[in-house]
């Protein structure tokens, strides 16, 4: 079985930011095309597609629904198959070495040197530490030939 296209013509659609995203999810689509997806993953972002398709194309608000989509089907794929874009856990990890070692470390700096104006100190080197975890868990799902060549970034 074969993933389904978008329909939804741009020219159809009165907001400029529809064909942009548009043409990123499209790129998605074909990433995907190219990976052994297994028949259930198929049907669920089959399913996805054609009930987006299903919307009024002239819809304003459209591009935040093939945002929404794009979220769906890549946090299906990771939950259920373990594929993740490019960047993926460098950007979660990145805010979670922020909060969790940022702060720990600043405030352990703080409490020594006898001032709270060392707690941002901490971020920097949290952030530091949570892009090099990432880096690495990205680098081996790469290696396992389970990352996309696509880069999410910003969908809003």
């Amino acid at each position: 079985m074969a993933l389904l296209s978008i329909t939804h013509n741009p020219k159809d659609n009165p907001n400029p930011k529809f064909e942009e995203k548009l043409n990123t999810f499209s790129s998605l689509l074909e990433e995907l095309k190219s990976k052994n997806l297994t028949v259930t993953s198929e049907n669920y972002i089959n399913s996805q597609i054609k009930q987006f398709n299903d919307q009024d194309s002239a819809n304003p608000k459209l591009h935040k629904a093939i945002c929404k989509l794009q979220t769906r089907i890549l946090k299906y794929l990771e939950k259920e198959l373990k594929i993740v874009p490019k960047g993926h856990y460098q950007q979660q990890w990145m805010a979670l070495g922020m909060a969790s070692f940022g702060i720990a470390i600043g405030a352990g700096l703080g409490m020594a040197l006898g001032s709270m104006a060392f707690l941002g100190i901490g971020l920097p080197l949290g952030l530091v530490i949570g892009m090099a975890v990432g880096s690495n868990m990205d680098n081996k799902a790469a290696k396992e030939g389970r990352q996309l060549n696509f880069k999410s970034g910003l969908t809003w």
